[in-house]
C-alpha cells in the first residue's frame, strides 16, 4: 500500500469527534497528493467505522470495538457490499481494516487494529482468440468494434478507457497516454492494427475536439455494450467484463513473447509480483501441452510384461550322492554325483589319483 508523508495532526486530535478526525485525516491525505479515487477509498472504510461506533469522541474509541466492527461486518456484510461472497467481503475489510490503521497511526492513538488476512486470488479469467474474434464479429456498430479492439489490445482498465481525450491519441505512432489512471501515475501504452482501423471510423464517423472525451461513454455504458456483445456472440455475459479482457491482452502478451518487465510497465503495475501472477494462466498451457505429449495410457497388453520364464533346478535326493555311478570305481561315489562345483578337497585329489 502507498505511504504517504501526511501533515501531523491536530493538537487536540484526541478530543476531537472522530467525524471530525476522520475529514481532517482525508484533507491530509489530499494535501500529501493522494489521488481523488485514493481518498474516496479512504473515506468509504473510515465512514463505515463510523457508522458502527458512532460520532464519539476518538480518546474513547478501543480495541473492542474495531474488533466487534470487524466481526459485524464479516458476519452480516457490509452496508454497502461490491459484492456478496464471503470472499468480496474479505477483500473489502481487508482494506478497510488498512486504512482504519493508518488512520490510528495518524492520530497517534494506541489502538490496535487487527488486519483481516487477504484472501487468495481467484483463478485469472481470460478469453480464448476465438472468443475475441466472436465478440468483434457480433459489433453491432464502430463504438463496439473500438471498445472490445481497445481493451484487447492494451489492456488497459474500463476507467482508463472512459477517461482518454482525443488529444492523448497518437496515432502516428500508435500510442496512447493515459492520464486517469490507477495510482494517478501517467503511462504510455501501444495499440494494435485493429485498434487503429477502429479509431479511423469513429473519428471519421464522429469527429470530435481535442478536449472531447474519445469513447464518449460512461463505465456503466462500457460494461452495458459488452455484456450485450457477449449475448449476441453466444458467449456467458458473466465471462465478458472490462477486466477480463484486461486479463485476456496480458496472457495473450504472455504468450507472444513480451517479456514480464515489459508488460508491467504496460499494465500500469507498481509491483511486478502483480504482473507475475499471469505466469499461472501459462504454467496451465504448459501442463495442458504436457499432457498431451505424454498424457497417453499404456495398452493393457504391453504392461506389465510378462514374468520371465522360471527354469527349477531338478531335485536330487540326498542318498543319491553316496549311490556309485555305472561305470566307476567306488571310491568316486564321493564326487561323481556332485552338482558342478560344488567338488570338495578330498574329491579333487581322489579324481586326480584315478587320472
Amino acid at each position: 500500500m502507498t505511504k504517504f508523508d501526511l501533515p501531523p495532526p491536530p493538537p487536540n486530535a484526541r478530543d476531537m469527534r472522530i467525524g471530525e478526525a476522520i475529514e481532517a485525516f482525508l484533507a491530509a491525505l489530499a494535501a500529501a497528493g493522494a489521488s481523488a479515487k485514493t481518498v474516496r477509498a479512504y473515506r468509504a472504510a473510515l465512514r463505515d467505522f463510523l457508522e458502527f461506533v458512532g460520532n464519539r469522541a476518538v480518546r474513547e474509541i478501543g480495541a473492542s470495538d474495531v474488533a466487534g466492527w470487524v466481526y459485524d461486518r464479516l458476519s452480516k456484510g457490509l452496508r454497502r457490499p461490491r459484492g456478496d461472497s464471503g470472499r468480496a467481503r474479505r477483500m473489502t475489510m481487508h482494506y478497510y481494516t488498512l486504512f482504519l490503521r493508518s488512520f490510528f497511526q495518524w492520530l497517534g492513538v494506541d489502538v490496535k487494529v487487527p488486519v483481516v488476512r487477504k484472501p487468495r486470488r481467484a483463478r485469472i479469467e481470460a478469453l480464448s482468440p476465438e472468443e475475441v474474434e466472436r465478440l468483434i464479429s457480433a459489433s453491432r456498430d464502430v463504438l463496439d468494434l473500438l471498445i472490445v479492439a481497445l481493451l484487447f489490445e492494451t489492456g488497459l482498465r474500463a476507467r482508463e478507457a472512459v477517461g482518454i481525450r482525443v488529444k492523448d491519441v497518437d496515432m502516428s505512432r500508435r500510442e496512447i497516454r493515459v492520464r486517469d489512471t490507477k495510482y494517478g501515475e501517467e503511462r504510455i501504452v501501444l495499440y494494435g492494427p485493429l485498434t487503429e482501423q477502429a479509431l479511423s471510423l469513429w473519428l471519421t464517423l464522429k469527429p470530435r475536439r481535442p478536449s472531447d472525451p474519445l469513447l464518449g461513454i460512461s463505465y456503466s455504458g462500457l460494461y452495458k455494450r459488452l455484456k450485450s456483445l457477449a449475448r449476441r456472440a453466444g458467449i456467458d455475459p458473466e465471462r465478458v467484463r472490462p477486466h477480463v479482457l484486461r486479463h485476456t491482452f496480458a496472457t495473450e502478451a504472455l504468450r507472444r513473447g513480451i517479456p514480464l518487465p515489459m508488460l508491467q510497465r504496460l499494465l500500469g503495475h507498481r509491483d511486478i509480483k502483480v504482473t507475475q501472477v499471469y505466469l499461472h494462466v501459462l504454467n496451465d498451457d504448459i501442463r495442458a501441452a504436457y499432457q498431451r505429449a505424454f498424457g497417453y495410457t499404456i495398452p493393457q497388453a504391453a504392461w506389465p510384461p510378462p514374468p520371465p520364464p522360471q527354469y527349477p533346478q531338478p531335485y536330487i535326493p540326498p542318498q543319491a550322492y553316496m549311490q556309485p555311478a555305472p561305470g566307476l570305481p567306488g571310491n568316486a561315489a564321493a564326487w561323481s554325483l556332485r552338482a558342478p562345483g560344488r567338488m570338495g578337497e578330498r574329491g579333487r585329489e581322489e579324481a586326480g589319483e584315478q587320472a
